[in-house]
């Protein structure tokens, strides 16, 4: 049975596409600068890469397009191989704690849900109506974001803010990140061999998000009512005090939802920094000597380690640590500043096995209180595999 996965942005269109008998990844790929002039795209299969410009307009010529060249590539001989496709879905609300077969009423869900999420809701509803148009007979799943975090207790999604604005607008902790979440923490418990677990998974990249899990369920995450919200980001700032926006609206003249673009796009280690969002290149500032990138680093740390030790109390201790993500999985520097300040906790790694990029490691010492591993996530595998069950 083959099965694609699908996460359509606001100007962009990920695939993958996978046969589930062996869980094999048959080919991906990413269409860009969809709606804007310039687009390209690039298919990975078979050990190639295949790059070309060509004009999108929408997403549902980005969808033709993809489906033509998994044709004319070879990669499938006809559209009838695809047997489900699922697609990423950013916000399920406080409804969805689960992945669901796509619906008339399901849409609707998703539709009144892009409130709460304008940024990623509406793209993804795009994507989904792009590919039904295509592929009018072909069963379709929506994959929530949020549905992995739908297991917190109340005491730790409510905010402390008049309660009628919960009861009336459903202002409350979601979290994202989900589906890594699910895929790592499955995969955590197959490779210790047991799921009573009590874990902390951190999904640390341009966006990054910090996850309690106790036997495989989410207990409590860093992100928020948006994805604004928790550690220090790529270009947002994480954690703030909320009376900044006013200042910053009165001092330079902006509106509320002018601040929030700040705080979402231009802050965190960009901002800080005043160099790159790009981890990355904000490690080899520091190199250089730049103070605004080792203030920006550490204050990254700094945020990613305060969470672990709040959810290393709130889980009254760990079996297991676990970095997954792009920098998560490929910034052997960066988990070592973090661990480093865990020492109190017992939590220590083995730096010749922390020297990975990429690969799924035991990193821990000898001496730790708690296993530390280098788990890559697969989104889009956890896809295709709920998808499957689904539509079974």
């Amino acid at each position: 049975m083959k099965i694609m996965s699908v996460n359509a942005g606001s100007s962009s269109l990920k695939f993958s596409l996978f046969e589930m008998s062996n869980e094999t990844c048959i080919a991906s790929g990413y269409f860009e600068r969809v709606g804007i002039e310039g687009g390209f795209y690039t298919i990975k299969f078979n050990g190639e890469k295949i790059k070309e410009e060509v004009e999108m307009p929408n997403h549902v010529v980005a969808v033709e397009v993809l489906l033509d060249r998994l044709i004319s590539l070879g990669i499938i001989s006809s559209l009838d191989e695809i047997d489900a496709v699922g697609h990423r879905v950013a916000h399920g609300g406080d409804k969805f704690d689960k992945s669901v077969v796509i619906t008339d009423s399901v849409m609707e869900d998703i539709r009144r849900f892009a409130e709460i999420a304008p940024l990623h809701n509406p793209a993804n509803i795009a994507g989904i109506e792009a590919v039904q148009k295509a592929l009018p007979n072909v069963p379709m799943t929506a994959v929530f974001d949020t549905a992995f975090h739908q297991t917190m207790d109340k005491l730790n999604y409510i905010y402390a803010i008049p309660y009628e604005y919960y009861e009336k607008y459903s202002i409350r902790k979601y979290g994202f990140h989900g589906t890594s979440y699910s895929y790592v923490s499955k995969k955590l418990a197959e490779i210790v061999g047991r799921d009573d677990l009590k874990s902390i998974i951190c999904h640390i990249g341009s966006g990054g998000s910090i996850c309690a899990v106790k036997n495989g369920k989410c207990v409590n995450t860093s992100m928020g009512y948006s994805p604004l919200d928790g550690i220090v980001m790529g270009t947002r700032s994480g954690n703030i005090d909320p009376s900044i926006t006013t200042v910053i609206m009165d001092k330079e003249g902006l509106n509320a939802s002018e601040v929030i673009s700040v705080f979402n796009k231009k802050s965190g280690l960009l901002g800080l920094s005043g160099v790159s969002n790009d981890c990355r290149d904000v490690e080899n500032g520091v190199k250089e000597g730049n103070e605004r990138c080792k203030l920006a680093i550490d204050k990254f740390v700094q945020s990613v380690v305060n969470y672990i030790a709040q959810y290393y109390v709130e889980l009254g201790g760990i079996d297991a640590l676990v970095f997954t993500a792009g920098i998560g999985e490929n910034g052997p520097e960066i988990r070592s500043q973090v661990v480093e300040k865990l020492a109190c906790l017992g939590i220590k790694i083995d730096s010749e096995k922390n020297n990975v990029r990429g690969k799924l490691t035991d990193i821990t010492a000898d001496d730790s209180s708690a296993k530390v591993f280098v788990i890559p996530t697969d989104e889009e595998l956890m896809i295709a595999k709920d998808t499957l069950d689904l539509v079974r």
